[in-house]
């Protein structure tokens, strides 16, 4: 079996939390986030916490910001356990409204920009937030008052409104215990109405000490935000963590494989967590020859699988760069499984370990464990599974047992305990009997060097039940239907080859979190079949 090192695993005990799970946690940590962010203070007064556009905090002046905002929170009514929501884009204001809410033991709700009003009005209304702080880009789509009765109070970042409430009276810190609620993510609702997944203080600590740990990360990083803020990975792998370090958080609002690069390198940035097409758009379109990235140690990943290609040529034209891979979820605060360090290249087909503190069950249908090898469902639990569902008891018990969140994830672990992603079971497509994985048919797709992304749906036929059909970005007008049905026919099983294929040139349609939407490609599939 594969380990992390005693020195990580020698600091943690058994501990009792939440529903009387009996969980393994880190003996020594910080007691709530507001102690892990004055531990930071203390340690780098004056060490840059947060670079956006052309703002530079020092922990000294983000402290005094987030004192006054806080202030100007109290003022506006907010109290310990309220709900503040936040819909922001990466910039200052994000960190500051985020923190100013833990100060004052009020619970933050951060929201995607990318939503639609009647998903902001069902989000708005759920978490009962009674103040709702955004920026111009959402101004137009927020609902109306009569559709979110509890929202006492709206205010814009670029208006006198805000900078009153910045420039307030320092508050006192609230105390808060770290099982409370810190923050409330609401999932991307793909199957149905959000869910709004409660992190507390105990599980995003852990899981930035996950981060830290597993690594290997010191005091000082810097790590380049570019995935959205409200989603669990940018965060908690980026913002949180770069707290636990006492380190700084570069923040980038919108992806451009340019600017990233051109980011990285102006910062000297050591760390990032990013999904791999925005690995495979950087090579794809610009010289990486061209940016001094000596700096720039981790290169984590999730969300998708890494070509291997892509892995080849990022070892190529950046030697020093260590890929890691992790994998994780909302209602698991981020991280379940990271690669360890050293085998980015030999075990590029797994998501790594269960993380230092965590334990996963692969299971079959009636939750008995399988042999190694076997496919089954993940179960995974530990001090970074959260409590359950803010206000929605009957998706709590039928998705956590016995401490486990049942993730719907198809894996199996080998005898040396290296776990790989097979598929979302709902995702399995059924073609003549045969059990099809997307996710299989998708990682041996992305390892083509003409592809960006891709997805794999079912289509319903009558005769097989199922038939394979595969969405395709590129921009390489070579790569046709035939060679897209060639590549994989080499690479895998010939069942498993595509029956329909669509090329385009345009990304696959995401939801507000980022993840592809199949149902948005099922129902273009159906339209494509009703012609």
């Amino acid at each position: 079996m594969t380990h992390w090192p005693a020195q990580i695993t020698d600091g943690i005990r058994e501990e009792t939390h939440f529903d009387g799970r009996r969980i393994k946690c880190f003996a020594d940590r910080p007691a709530d986030l507001n102690a892990m962010f004055d531990a930071a203070l203390a340690h780098a007064p004056q060490g840059e916490a947060l670079v956006s556009g052309q703002t530079r905090l020092t922990y000294a002046q983000l402290d005094t910001r987030i004192a006054q905002l806080a202030g100007g929170m109290v003022a506006q009514g907010v109290s310990k356990g309220d709900r503040v929501a936040l819909l922001l884009s990466n910039c200052t204001e994000f960190l500051t409204v985020l923190l100013a809410c833990l100060r004052i033991g009020a619970i933050a709700v951060p929201i995607n920009i990318r939503e639609g009003t009647p998903e902001l009005a069902f989000i708005l209304n759920h978490c009962g937030a009674r103040l709702l702080i955004h920026g111009a880009d959402v101004a137009e789509r927020l609902p109306d008052s009569a559709s979110t009765p509890a929202l006492t109070t709206i205010i814009h970042v670029d208006t006198p409104a805000f900078t009153a409430m910045s420039t307030a009276t320092h508050a006192s810190p609230v105390p808060v215990a770290e099982e409370d609620a810190a923050v409330i993510l609401y999932t991307s609702g793909t199957t149905g109405r959000p869910k709004g997944a409660i992190l507390t203080h105990f599980n995003i600590v852990h899981s930035a000490m996950h981060f830290e740990m597993c690594m290997g990360l010191g005091s000082g990083e810097r790590s380049l935000l570019c995935v959205p803020a409200s989603h669990v990975t940018g965060l908690v792998a980026t913002i949180f963590t770069m707290l636990q370090t006492a380190g700084c958080t570069v923040m980038m609002e919108t992806f451009k494989a340019d600017d990233f690069l051109a980011l990285t390198a102006a910062e000297k940035v050591t760390q990032t967590l990013m999904v791999p097409a925005m690995y495979n758009l950087f090579l794809l379109r610009c010289n990486v020859a061209d940016y001094d990235l000596r700096h720039w140690r981790i290169g984590g990943y999730g969300g998708a699988p890494m070509p291997q290609s892509t892995i080849e040529e990022l070892g190529e034209k950046l030697p020093d760069l260590t890929l890691m891979n992790a994998y994780g979820a909302t209602e698991l605060t981020s991280p379940a499984t990271i690669l360890p360090r050293g085998y980015g290249t030999t075990r590029s087909d797994s998501i790594g370990i269960a993380v230092p503190c965590g334990e996963i069950r692969v299971v079959d249908a009636q939750g008995i464990d399988v042999p190694d090898d076997t496919h089954g469902e993940l179960w995974i639990k530990g001090p970074m599974v959260v409590p359950g569902y803010w206000d929605n008891p009957d998706k709590t018990a039928s998705e956590f047992t016995e401490g486990y969140w049942k993730s719907g994830d198809v894996g199996s672990r080998d005898a040396e305990g290296f776990i790989r992603l097979h598929d979302r079971s709902k995702d399995m497509i059924i073609r003549g009997g045969y059990n099809i994985y997307s996710a299989e048919v998708e990682n041996a797709l992305t390892a083509h060097p003409s592809v960006i992304e891709c997805a794999a749906i079912g289509r319903p036929d009558p005769v097989l039940g199922e038939k394979l059909h595969v969405f395709v970005q590129t921009s390489d007008p070579a790569f046709d239907e035939s060679a897209v049905k060639g590549f994989v026919r080499a690479h895998l099983a010939d069942y498993k080859t595509p029956d329909f294929v669509t090329l385009r040139d345009d990304p696959l349609p995401r939801n507000a979190n980022g993840k592809i939407i199949k149902t948005a490609l099922r129902e273009a599939a159906a339209q494509t079949l009703a012609r």
